[in-house]
């Protein structure tokens, strides 16, 4: 899956970035430092089944620390966006289509307010007018394409069929579009909007097929009640606080092994020498930690968990010893969609397995289920197929 970070230009998104996925970028204060797109990976972090099991994982496709799963991540990064920005203000719309790329969006703006919507430096800034402002931008842009394709939509019968034709590179499901039509009141057959109509199913669309997280992030510069302030002025929205600047800032110590620090926790550890400067700062980092956290690790795993709402799932060869066939102990997880069969487990696996499969065993409880048994979060899975793997 990809996540996208999205937002204003100046609000943190880049430094969030390094945070997730530690890769360096460029990262100043001032707008449109990001100019391409940056790509990387991240990981969501769950516990992970070896001690439910008894046993220790050696894993292949991801991470296991302290018995906390890793499962790698997509990211991407675009470039801030402004008022305009459909209209190819600022970065333009090259950069609405790399985001048009994820699955769910993570929208970082500035809780300490001192950001004004085109990332210059301000007295105040209401960071909840911002959120409105870049949801529009987006909207707005993927209106306009359906008004540029709205002759030729207009001509079939089947809108869905002719709407799934306009969207399916940007990762919008039939599904999603069924259901965005019904909730903006819109008829299924001859289209022909204009645009108040676009607009309306754009909205609703993007809400099915974008969903987004509201990272307020500089959340340690920002005053009492802010986040509670951005919730109540735009309802209906999830919202975290977090500081990407002292989370890779501890990334960056845990790396030089000044620390002993997991993504996520509420503490760390000062390992090594440390001048009395480094020493002042992993202080003041560590009383932050205690109080809330960085909120980073957490805005990952709400996005991947909460809102996708992935399954964690281990598949084995041997039940009994929760292997592959190399011998490695619970070496893979997938993040599988809620909802998802056996099946849809083996065509992660391979085509071919998924295709010649006959059934599955549940290895927890050595039991035989059959393809279309409904995978739960955390199930070990042998696939049972004709195909030789």
């Amino acid at each position: 899956m990809i996540i996208g970070i999205i937002g204003g230009p100046n609000k943190g998104k880049s430094t969030l970035f390094s945070a997730i996925t530690t890769i360096d970028v460029n990262i100043a204060n001032y707008p449109f430092t990001t100019i391409k797109p940056n790509l990387g990976v991240g990981y969501a972090s769950k516990q992970c089944v070896e001690k439910e099991l008894g046993v220790k994982c050696t894993p292949r496709n991801s991470l296991c620390k302290d018995g906390t799963r890793l499962i790698p991540v997509n990211v991407i990064d675009v470039a801030g966006l402004v008022p305009g920005a459909h209209m190819g203000k600022g970065m333009g719309n090259q950069f609405l289509n790399d985001l048009m790329a994820a699955d769910v969006l993570l929208q970082v703006v500035d809780a300490s307010c001192k950001t004004d919507a085109n990332g210059n430096n301000v007295e105040y800034s209401d960071p909840a007018e911002e959120i409105l402002m870049v949801r529009d931008e987006i909207s707005r842009w993927l209106a306009g394409i359906l008004m540029r394709q709205m002759q030729k939509i207009s001509k079939r019968s089947d809108g869905v069929s002719a709407l799934c034709d306009v969207l399916s590179s940007f990762g919008i499901k039939k599904e999603q579009i069924e259901k965005s039509l019904q909730k903006a009141s819109l008829v299924s057959s001859s289209i022909n909007w204009g645009e108040d109509d676009a607009m309306a199913f754009a909205s609703e669309v993007l809400k099915e097929s974008k969903p987004m997280l509201v990272v307020a992030n500089k959340i340690d510069r920002a005053k009492e009640g802010v986040l509670d302030d951005i919730a109540k002025k735009i309802g209906n929205v999830n919202v975290i606080g977090c500081s990407a600047a002292i989370e890779l800032a501890l990334r960056k110590a845990e790396n030089a092994k000044d620390i002993e620090y997991a993504p996520g926790s509420r503490s760390l550890k000062v390992i090594g020498e440390v001048s009395a400067e480094k020493a002042n700062a992993l202080k003041y980092m560590s009383g932050f930690l205690e109080k809330s956290g960085t909120g980073v690790q957490e805005a990952i795993n709400y996005a991947v968990f909460g809102i996708m709402q992935k399954l964690t799932i281990y598949p084995v060869e041997d039940e009994n010893k929760y292997t592959d066939h190399s011998g490695k102990i619970l070496p893979d997880v997938f993040l599988i969609d809620k909802g998802s069969k056996a099946v849809s487990l083996a065509e992660k696996i391979h085509s071919s397995i998924a295709k010649n499969m006959l059934y599955a065993i549940d290895a927890k409880r050595k039991m035989r289920v059959a393809k279309d048994y409904e995978l739960r979060d955390d199930d070990v899975i042998k696939i049972v197929s004709s195909a030789k793997s």
